[in-house]
């Protein structure tokens, strides 16, 4: 199988190549799922049977394993699609800002910071005239960088995202014990319970890239620096983040979804997640005319409340939805679905999957899937300002570049996501 793609476009005839592309790879993804069901069925009746094939076996495999080299195909298209719709800041109109690009351009080449730090006030990029750690990227270059961010990194994608100029962020939960009645027009309004409020703190931690040049090419002038910066550090910073967002213990970094405490889901308690067993040592549970091994998915579904499950997705790894795709509702129905659209996701009990491979492999005791609003349960803290420190010195006669973020990460609503255990 496979399908020939049309070269990478820029701009509106860029979308246009894209979308085509999309809507080629979404027919020959749902026609290689149409196989899948065909030959998957027939797997299913060769066990039933006595009859066990390790041809039939290896097909459904192979199928599979396209399935899931589609489905990375157009997400990979619509994410292109979308950084050329977004595009970039554009050319700032405001001469500050202008101004300040074009120093940091002759810093970035040459070295002379010609008043950059007076002139990152002036373009309202900070507050300080005199701040450590290196002279702040240009508004287009960062938004480069964010843009790659928000494609690459899987959780960045579906948490919700705030930027701050401290180092900290504090929120106010409201943790219940506020009453509340019903009165008539002139009665009385007796006092309520006094609500209790727990504080949540969200420490930023910074990561760092350090790609390097030779001064030959920062001499020429048709090359564009703030692309190339961008293009250097996003990859290495999104997989940094998102190694962070999904097991980071909160040290210098954000916290993780899978580094709080967890706790099974009949005795949920604020502070900890909510898990629900899958049945099974090891692995899911083995499909018999009773059971099903998509019945620990569907409790994990409706362990969620209604309120959240409106915006709810699930994250696995590529290799644990290799293993989801196979399973049947009690109906005979299968739980994935191919998109159904080429700008769409796929889908598991009608909500759409997103794949992580800093999701654990399913194993005994592990937590490989997370099912939850994610907007509404993890919060991205972003401090403002990506900074550079020019180094000539330490590889010579090349030119690095000291870029660091600073970026934390936590649970706010822990109401708002569940785990799936593998049972031990």
């Amino acid at each position: 199988m496979g399908i020939e793609l049309t070269p990478p476009a820029r701009g509106i005839a860029g979308v246009r190549a894209d979308s085509g592309n999309a809507t080629k790879i979404l027919a020959e993804l749902q026609k290689t799922f149409e196989d899948f069901k065909l030959e998957r069925d027939k797997e299913l009746a060769d066990i039933k049977a006595g009859m066990t094939d390790v041809v039939q076996t290896e097909k459904v495999d192979r199928i599979n394993a396209e399935i899931t080299k589609l489905t990375k195909d157009i997400d990979a298209v619509n994410a292109a699609m979308a950084a050329i719709r977004v595009g970039g800041v554009g050319n700032d109109q405001d001469p500050d800002k202008a101004e300040h690009a074009q120093a940091f351009d002759r810093f970035f080449r040459r070295g002379v910071d010609a008043g950059l730090r007076d002139l990152e006030v002036k373009a309202k990029l900070t507050t300080q005239s005199d701040p450590d750690g290196g002279y702040l990227v240009p508004e287009e270059t960062e938004a480069g960088i964010d843009r790659v961010l928000s494609t690459v990194s899987t959780i960045r994608s579906l948490a919700r995202t705030i930027s701050i100029s401290t180092n900290t962020y504090k929120k106010l939960v409201n943790m219940g014990g506020a009453t509340s009645g019903w009165v008539g027009e002139e009665q009385d309004r007796p006092g309520t319970a006094t609500p209790t409020l727990r504080e949540i703190a969200i420490n930023t931690g910074e990561i760092y890239a350090m790609p390097g040049a030779t001064q030959t090419s920062l001499d020429d002038a048709r090359i564009d620096l703030a692309a190339w910066l961008a293009d250097e550090v996003s990859i290495e910073f999104a997989e940094q983040e998102g190694a962070a967002f999904a097991n980071g213990d909160g040290i210098n970094k954000p916290r993780g979804i899978l580094a709080y405490d967890k706790v099974a889901n009949a005795s949920y308690a604020w502070g900890k997640l909510g898990f629900i067993a899958s049945g099974k040592a090891d692995g899911f549970l083995a499909a018999t005319t009773s059971v099903s091994p998509a019945d620990a998915l569907i409790d994990l579904y409706y362990a969620l409340k209604s309120g959240y499950r409106n915006g709810a997705s699930w994250l696995m790894s590529d290799a644990t939805m290799n293993t989801v795709r196979k399973f049947k509702d009690a109906e005979g129905a299968y739980i994935w679905a191919p998109p159904s659209g080429a700008a769409e996701v796929a889908t598991i009990l009608g909500k759409p999957v997103y794949t992580d491979d800093n999701m654990p492999a399913v194993a005994a005791g592990e937590f490989p899937v997370a099912f939850g609003d994610f907007g509404r349960s993890y919060l991205i803290v972003d401090r403002i300002g990506i900074r550079v420190l020019r180094d000539p010195f330490t590889s010579k006669p090349n030119v690095l570049f000291y870029t660091t973020k600073r970026v934390g990460g936590g649970i706010v609503n822990f109401e708002a996501m569940k785990l799936l255990k593998i049972s031990t």
